[in-house]
């Protein structure tokens, strides 16, 4: 194996930790704090976050919403096929690109709520493009389609024969805004209303990107050498606003806490090599790996990330790997829950 990969952490007993279900209240998480500038490991909870951080603080945080992606299908034939919804490739979301299992160009689905769906084209990246013979707006959507639940989440359910919460509430940050995601920013999780309040009562400020998650965070990076590995671009923004506040705070001396891989993405793919942030839209294809030199971020909040993860590529690069290494081995030490529902790392 390359030594860029990260193999040692796919052996730590992670699978009977993965949480099947959020923490309860969100701020009620596990917080392990990582110091690079020691070595040092400390466990707190999330709620804690006010104690850690003040006025020279700035949280990045993504507002994109997770859009019902999931759309159930039928072949012809009856049986059961799943459309997972990527990103609109037509202005009156007729046509969509998508993942789906078994399933040829030419071929024709029905979907739930009455839609038809066509395969156009098997496209260079696995995916496909469909064709729906009415639009499949968010309105839609709302109505018809599923939370996009990673699959490993629904395993662990069904292993526990647990019982599901309100995931449609809950596989949301609270202050999610523009739809976009098949995936959750699942570092903000653990946010609530009222740990907002305590974070400005200490005077930490916030600001807020757009990253669209999409197949690129979590389709897995299995190149023998990762530097292989394509990223698959994701749609993100930058407002006139957030790139004023970010640039001002880093030249009053504060710092920036990209909060989630994608905010950290989204900052890095705005920034130049003197991490001035520059406003627009545009395509995240970053693939950040351990040797990255980052250049906004002094502190990063991010969730326990799936082995051959591009998170988890994007978070050794930044505590280093070593030290990323024994917080895992600690964090299963300790039963931390990990992955989309589990806890989260403060890394400083």
């Amino acid at each position: 194996m390359n030594k860029e990969a990260l193999s040692e952490f796919a052996a730590l007993e992670i699978e009977p930790l993965i949480a099947d279900r959020p923490a309860e209240p969100r701020d009620s998480s596990r917080l392990l704090v990582v110091d690079r500038r020691d070595g040092a490991l400390s466990h707190r909870r999330f709620r804690d976050l006010a104690e850690l951080l003040g006025p020279k603080d700035l949280l990045v945080l993504n507002r994109s919403k997770v859009w019902k992606a999931r759309l159930p299908a039928a072949k012809p034939t009856g049986g059961k096929s799943e459309i997972l919804l990527m990103a609109p490739a037509s202005g009156d979301a007729s046509v969509w690109t998508g993942l789906c299992r078994k399933v040829q160009p030419g071929q024709a689905l029905n979907c739930a709520g009455g839609a038809k769906a066509e395969c156009l084209a098997r496209n260079p990246d696995g995916s496909y493009t469909f064709r729906f013979d009415k639009p499949v707006d968010e309105a839609y959507l709302a109505a018809n389609g599923l939370v996009p639940l990673p699959q490993y989440i629904l395993n662990a359910r069904k292993r526990r024969g647990s019982q599901p919460p309100a995931d449609e509430d809950r596989y949301q940050t609270v202050y999610a805004a523009e739809a976009g995601s098949i995936a959750a920013h699942t570092a903000g999780f653990h946010f609530t209303p009222e740990l907002f309040s305590r974070l400005d009562a200490a005077g930490v400020k916030r600001a807020l990107v757009t990253l669209h998650i999409g197949w690129g965070t979590f389709k897995p990076v299995r190149s023998e050498d990762p530097a292989a590995h394509v990223m698959m671009e994701e749609a993100c923004a930058v407002s006139p606003e957030t790139a004023a506040a970010v640039n001002a705070h880093r030249a009053a001396g504060g710092r920036v806490i990209a909060v989630g891989t994608s905010s950290m993405r989204t900052l890095e793919t705005f920034s130049d090599e003197n991490g001035t942030v520059r406003a627009g839209e545009g395509r995240a294809g970053l693939f950040i790996r351990p040797g990255y030199r980052f250049k906004v971020a002094g502190a990063f909040i991010t969730n326990l990330h799936v082995p051959e993860s591009a998170p988890l590529y994007m978070t050794a690069a930044f505590a280093g790997r070593e030290l990323l290494f024994r917080a895992y081995t600690e964090a299963v030490k300790e039963q931390y829950r990990f992955y989309s529902y589990g806890d989260s790392m403060l890394v400083l």
